[in-house]
């Protein structure tokens, strides 16, 4: 099937490095964007050396966290704290229409690359600028990281088991969501500016900011503390809003079960042999399950251990309650309905056999939206693209020396 180009003609220059913004140059990519990454040379983005475990040939090996976020792009090394270097990005962000920087607040208009300069030289160029807190503010200057903006954001005091639990404090999501989501609401920005800049011909500077993402990803739990002054805490794997929505021990192991309303509670009951529990008074509605929750949930805790996991999810995934095994990774990607929508893509990377990665989880009519192109190598695309700018504005031949880099007399292709 034909790689999706909905974004065809679309030039993002990926400044980036880490999770957040490759994240979401890479969610361009799969739309069909050309994403030119920008790297340090030698060096490159911080995550190539983030293994094992690797990819790849021990001289040119990339770690799998790499891999993860930078499918579909196109790799040049430049030095941008040099004169020529940053000369060579401004060239580019000219022939760009989005540019995104995940560089500290006003570090980058040392060099002249920062969005009022480069907005001057395009007006149509989108810049996206991902900081840990923000273009202002008192934080404005620190460093953020994923962990830490899930401690200052919030997230951490809501996860983990409740207090008096063996073992209980505050835990960190076992990903980056922090990073992962700021990705994803930066793309939706890029892509919303856009658009504007169709009917107004003009770009936009977005500020994109972890701390304000996590804050924002608070959700329903920000709401109960703004609505109605409640603080949340940790809960381990129940809900403040809903009950029964948590983990049960079953005969061999664990299950969730995701009870969301009175009917589902219902069937629930009836199904495990306790009709009458559903008709309790104090059990009857959500809100009275919430206020008797802890009569209740000893109480299903009991049947729950009555059948093993996989006998629970056949009893009750039929009947519309809402359940779940807990799967670890292998069978996750041994699921038959992960294997059915193709979430693992093996992508050729030159070598005897496909890259496996991880698909992007949209559709359009049907037709997955994922780059056909593996992950570059460090520069891998840098003597073409030298080549090319060279040819078309003058840029000196002196830069590729400086980044330690030659210029081929014919270009495998051009930068247009």
């Amino acid at each position: 099937m034909a790689v999706l180009k909905l974004l065809d003609g679309t030039r993002i220059l990926d400044l980036s490095r880490v999770l957040a913004g490759p994240w979401a140059g890479q969610i361009l990519a799969d739309y069909g964007a050309d994403v030119i990454k920008v790297e340090r040379p030698v060096i490159g983005d911080d995550t190539r050396a983030w293994g094992p475990p690797w990819w790849g040939d021990p001289a040119d090996r990339m770690s799998a966290y790499y891999l993860s976020t930078n499918r579909g792009k196109r790799s040049i090394a430049i030095d941008i704290a040099s004169a020529e270097g940053a000369a060579s990005v401004r060239q580019l962000a000219l022939q760009a229409d989005v540019l995104l920087e995940n560089y500290k607040v006003g570090q980058l208009a040392k060099y002249g690359l920062d969005y009022a300069t480069l907005s001057a030289l395009n007006p149509r160029l989108v810049y996206c600028s991902v900081t840990g807190y923000g273009q202002d503010g008192p934080m404005a200057q620190a460093a953020g990281y994923d962990f830490a903006i899930q401690a200052t954001g919030g997230l951490m005091s809501v996860t983990g088991e409740k207090d008096g639990t063996p073992g209980s404090q505050p835990q960190k999501v076992g990903v980056a969501v922090a990073d992962l989501f700021t990705g994803t609401f930066a793309t939706t920005a890029i892509l919303a500016a856009l658009i504007e800049r169709g009917r107004t011909g003009r770009g936009r500077h977005i500020d994109a900011a972890l701390l304000d993402v996590q804050v924002a990803m608070l959700a329903n739990q920000a709401s109960n503390f703004l609505v109605g002054g409640l603080t949340p805490v940790r809960m381990g794997n129940a809900h403040m809003n809903v009950v029964p929505y948590q983990v049960f021990a079953t005969q061999d192991g664990h299950i969730v079960l995701a009870v969301g309303n009175d009917g589902q509670f219902a069937r629930f009951c009836e199904l495990a042999g306790h009709a009458a529990v559903a008709r309790d008074p104090r059990y009857a509605a959500n809100s009275g399950r919430i206020t008797h929750r802890d009569s209740l949930i000893p109480l299903l805790a009991g049947w729950m251990l009555g059948r093993t996991t996989l006998d629970w999810v056949a009893l009750l995934e039929p009947n519309a309650v809402p359940c779940a095994p807990i799967l670890d990774l292998p069978g996750v990607f041994k699921h038959p309905q992960v294997v059915a929508r193709g979430m693992q893509a093996d992508i050729a990377s030159g070598g005897d056999r496909p890259m496996p990665l991880v698909a992007n989880p949209m559709r359009f009519d049907g037709q997955r939206a994922i780059a056909d192109q593996a992950p570059p190598g460090l520069d891998a695309q840098g003597d073409a693209l030298r080549a090319a700018l060279a040819r078309q504005a003058g840029w000196p031949a002196r830069d590729a020396a400086a980044t330690g880099h030659t210029q081929p007399t014919e270009p495998d292709h051009d930068l247009a």
